[in-house]
């Protein structure tokens, strides 16, 4: 019958634990914290700041995306109160034309009504302008016209219509007549010489 193998020896089991424990030491250190021992502060801050990282970039994006988003918005929002200002000062400006005439300068303030004027409205009145000269002549009138508020009443893309209020002086002969209040609604157009007044009506 074999003889028993002999057990081991307490001195050839310690090597082997201990190489065990370094060996499990070395694994915990480079996991970051031993299973054993709770986890570094500091290794737990890097670790919420890895994770956050990528959230933070997220947030970021998002808020330069609506950054520029609202600062677009806004640079419309200014353009078209821009363009919008500018059609009204147009319709103020052709109702003035319109009702500020002088006999002796009548050439000069026909040709400036023109020349604000588009469309089917100037063709109208350039047809009609040399019969309204000689009325004016003859009658030796004046007229002046004050504008007395003005407001922008719609919009249609490359246009708009203005109401506009004025108070007209007129003298004929020399004598003023009494002054009487008139309210237009006047179209203004988008041209390639800039915006100008295609359509005048008066309204009550």
């Amino acid at each position: 019958m074999a003889a028993d193998a002999p057990a081991a020896s307490p001195q050839h089991s310690r090597p082997t634990l201990l190489a065990e424990k370094c060996h499990d030491a070395d694994a915990d250190e480079l996991s970051g914290h031993p299973d054993d021992a709770p986890a570094s502060p500091i290794i737990v801050q890097r670790w919420r700041i890895r994770a956050a990282l990528p959230m933070a970039a997220v947030l970021c994006i998002v808020c330069a995306g609506l950054a520029g988003w609202l600062g677009f918005r806004m640079w419309q929002v200014d353009q078209r109160s821009a363009v919008h200002a500018q059609w009204v000062q147009v319709a103020r400006q052709g109702a003035l034309n319109l009702t500020t005439i002088d006999y002796s300068r009548i050439d000069a303030d026909v040709q400036r009504i023109l020349d604000s004027s588009t469309g089917r409205f100037r063709e109208d009145f350039q047809n009609r302008s040399q019969p309204f000269v000689d009325v004016v002549k003859q009658a030796q009138s004046k007229s002046e016209g004050a504008v007395t508020e003005a407001a922008l009443e719609s919009t249609s893309g490359d246009g708009a219509q203005v109401l506009v209020s004025v108070s007209v002086k007129t003298w004929a002969a020399g004598t003023q007549q009494d002054a009487k209040s008139w309210r237009m609604r006047i179209q203004v157009q988008n041209t390639g010489d800039g915006a100008k007044v295609s359509n005048v009506e008066f309204v009550p």
